[in-house]
């Protein structure tokens, strides 16, 4: 008969399911992998709030900075610029991804190579209080697409 150990089934779980706090759930978090010397890279993921939202910050201790950015036609150019928040609608699922959303790391402390982790920390304003949530994002390689 085997037997099982309640502790290890709950970090079993732990580990299975998405992040969530404050009914937040961040789902795929990923960095894009630099070469040698390389300071800027980008973060990304999937953030889905069940009320309105705002990502107003995130931080990393592999960066001495940190822009929410987007990437906007701007007449029949694409340009990329920093916005103070990114709005979270509520029930609607956005995706920081290439060429859309997402957040720049400069100043990188070392470079992100595959299958390195970088710890963010977010801070999401729900209701007027900002809240933060840890979430570790997996480095992919360069040489792969994005999804």
């Amino acid at each position: 008969m085997m037997k099982f150990h309640l502790p290890m089934i709950f970090a079993a779980m732990l580990f299975a399911a998405p992040v969530v706090h404050a009914q937040v759930n961040i789902a795929e978090p990923w960095v894009r992998a630099t070469v040698p010397e390389q300071k800027v890279t980008g973060a990304f993921m999937k953030i889905t709030s069940p009320t309105d939202a705002k990502l107003v910050d995130v931080r990393t201790a592999r960066a001495g900075r940190t822009e929410i950015h987007e990437m906007a036609m701007v007449g029949d150019t694409m340009k990329m610029r920093q916005i103070p928040n990114l709005p979270l609608p509520a029930g609607a699922t956005v995706e920081l991804k290439p060429g859309g959303f997402h957040v720049m790391l400069f100043e990188l402390t070392a470079q992100a190579k595959e299958g390195d982790i970088v710890p963010l920390t977010l801070v999401i304003e729900i209701g007027g209080k900002q809240e933060t949530m840890e979430v570790n994002a997996v480095v992919r390689p360069l040489s792969k697409p994005a999804h």
